[in-house]
């Protein structure tokens, strides 16, 4: 059996190992697509492949686990190990990753007073139960089983968010239980006291950052000493982008070289990203210091493949320094993939939200207003509804501990947007002769911090209450809106497009069908759209925001069907068009 160790140097069979990884994360690309991703990593010259594992993509829902499709983590280390690759796996409970609340699964908000990434036992009960489940395909896969993985990661960048050494250990101690005999690493930012509090004894620390690679593993080499390898385990080659930003983030190709020659000279390395890949669904996360800043549903990154895992020049341009370290194969890529315009999907059937509640949601009745998590729900959408049975006006308006973006309508007439720190304001209103009147308010989950001190704080919908004319209004139907069953909605004909189109002043489903002849990759043109999300075949592409920078969604070709293919947006703030285009490249 092969033995990986880490003394002064990475040794495998006693050989010291150089570590070139290349960072790629199975939940953000269809698996008909490892393959070739794959394949372009090991032609780079990388020997490694590096992931992390998202807790909420596998335990959705308390107690029910999903390991298919595109949560198959072991088809997808296999893939790796059939090229001959090994395998670094991080299945601490937190990513970060830029990822919905750090891949932490959002039903743990339903449970009052947790603190998450802490030693509270009520936190460690749930990691208990999902490391059950997943280390039962983890274990076996292990290098010291016959498998390819080299390295676990017991947390990720701990230092940059608590000191609880207890905690650390007890994930360690959990993973051990459950079978991880392999070497083990903590990984944190070479700056303040990231370090200090990030590491426990007995687990190698590494570091993550994106330039002045002899700088910081000169850092990194105080912390750790002089018998311990040099490892980035994230080599920053890009970023993401976030909903507002003016432009795509791109970075130096040539400084990026500079730094990984650096690196390469005394060290390991993992790039982060190889390839970005896609925040389908509701999975993208966000930042939250002085106001909200949710991540674009492209995780391209700027990294060495782009969204959909076309070679860039900074790949050629990395593999240029790493052919200076290592051999590089030769490899075939074997899957067809091609970029095309498929032409337009044209509109059919329009249907407000308000029209077909009952057929996607059932109410739940509460006196006050209650959060997302605890009606069950973790993602999408909510609406709120009640009566005005008392009130006669509405003269001033407010919500309480509101997340993230709430449209309000009275009598179906939108009143007022409202958005991140507009929801903390009063709203003065002259509505005159409102009582019996209906008020509507459908708020959002934009995504939950993924890095920081507010994760103990995502709770999502209204949590506090509805505030008018100063006092406390009561009684609510509430309706979840996860957008996962929208094969119940009916389009009949009085909701059938006929002549010219215009748009629903509420928001609304629009109904489109997209013509294929022959699949291919291609990208959705939201240009003319106000927000939303986007629904093909059953399958969640994303979000859209006219604010960009991101205007395109990314359609990879195994979503697609040749024929008929169903398109379902739902859009928020009454712009859409009678047609979509297909590009054939991206509009960033």
């Amino acid at each position: 059996m092969p033995k990986f160790e880490v003394k002064k140097d990475f040794l495998l069979d006693g050989q010291p190992m150089k570590i070139i990884a290349g960072g790629m994360h199975y939940f953000r690309v269809v698996p008909e697509y490892w393959r070739d991703r794959l394949e372009k990593m090991k032609a780079l010259g990388c020997n490694t492949v590096e992931t992390y594992v998202a807790w909420n993509m596998h335990e959705p829902q308390k107690g029910k686990f999903c390991f298919e499709g595109i949560c198959d983590i072991k088809r997808f280390l296999e893939t790796a190990a059939e090229l001959g690759m090994y395998a670094i796996v991080r299945p601490s409970p937190y990513i970060c990753a830029e990822w919905e609340f750090g891949g932490l699964p959002g039903w743990l908000l339903s449970e009052d007073g947790i603190r998450v990434r802490t030693r509270q036992e009520a936190f460690l009960t749930h990691v208990r139960d999902y490391y059950k489940e997943l280390f039962k395909i983890l274990t076996p896969m292990q290098i010291t089983h016959g498998g390819n993985i080299i390295l676990f990661q017991i947390e990720n960048e701990y230092g940059s968010y608590g000191e609880d050494e207890e905690y650390m250990k007890a994930i360690k101690a959990i993973m051990e239980e459950n079978g991880a005999d392999v070497p083990m690493f903590s990984s944190d930012g070479p700056w303040y006291d990231y370090l200090s509090c990030g590491g426990i004894k007995g687990v190698l620390q590494t570091a993550n950052f994106g330039s002045q690679g002899h700088e910081q593993f000169k850092i990194l080499k105080s912390h750790i000493g002089e018998d311990k390898p040099l490892m980035c385990s994230e080599f920053w080659v890009g970023w993401f982008d976030a909903w507002g930003d003016k432009e795509h983030n791109h970075s130096s190709i040539e400084e990026h070289m500079k730094d990984l020659d650096e690196i390469l000279s005394e060290g390991s390395v993992s790039i982060y990203m190889f390839e970005g890949g896609t925040n389908f669904g509701f999975m993208n996360g966000a930042n939250y210091y002085d106001h909200l800043t949710p991540d674009v549903t492209s995780y391209d990154y700027d990294a060495l493949l782009t969204e959909d895992g076309q070679i860039t020049k900074k790949y050629e341009g990395f593999k240029e320094i790493i052919s200076k370290y290592v051999d590089i194969p030769e490899v075939e890529f074997t899957t067809k993939i091609e970029r095309k315009s498929l032409g337009n999907a044209v509109l059919t059937d329009v249907k407000s939200l308000f029209d077909c509640l009952d057929e996607i949601s059932a109410p739940v009745e509460s006196h006050f207003a209650l959060p997302m998590e605890k009606l069950g729900q973790n993602y999408g959408y909510i609406l709120y509804r009640t009566e005005l049975k008392r009130e006669t006006e509405i003269s001033k308006f407010s919500l309480m501990k509101a997340n993230d973006r709430a449209n309000v309508f009275l009598d179906g007439r939108r009143l007022i947007k409202l958005y991140d720190r507009e929801l903390l304001q009063e709203y003065k209103f002259q509505e005159k002769n409102v009582q019996n009147k209906g008020l509507d308010i459908l708020v959002e989950n934009m995504g939950r911090v993924n890095y920081g001190a507010n994760m103990d704080y995502q709770q999502k919908g209204i949590a506090g209450g509805v505030i008018l004319n100063g006092h406390h209004h009561y009684g609510f139907r509430q309706y979840t809106l996860p957008m996962d069953n929208l094969d119940k909605l009916t389009f009949n004909e009085t909701t059938k497009v006929n002549g010219e189109f215009e748009s629903s002043t509420v928001p609304a489903f629009y109904r489109y069908e997209l013509d294929v002849n022959e699949k291919a990759d291609t990208f959705l043109d939201m240009t003319g759209f106000g927000k939303g999300c986007v629904i093909l075949n059953g399958f969640n592409l994303g979000r859209f925001w006219e604010v960009g920078p991101q205007h395109t969604l990314y359609v990879p070709a195994p979503l697609l069907k040749e024929g008929k293919n169903e398109i379902i947006v739902f859009e928020t703030e009454g712009k859409a068009k009678a047609s979509i285009e297909t590009k054939d490249e991206p509009l960033l």
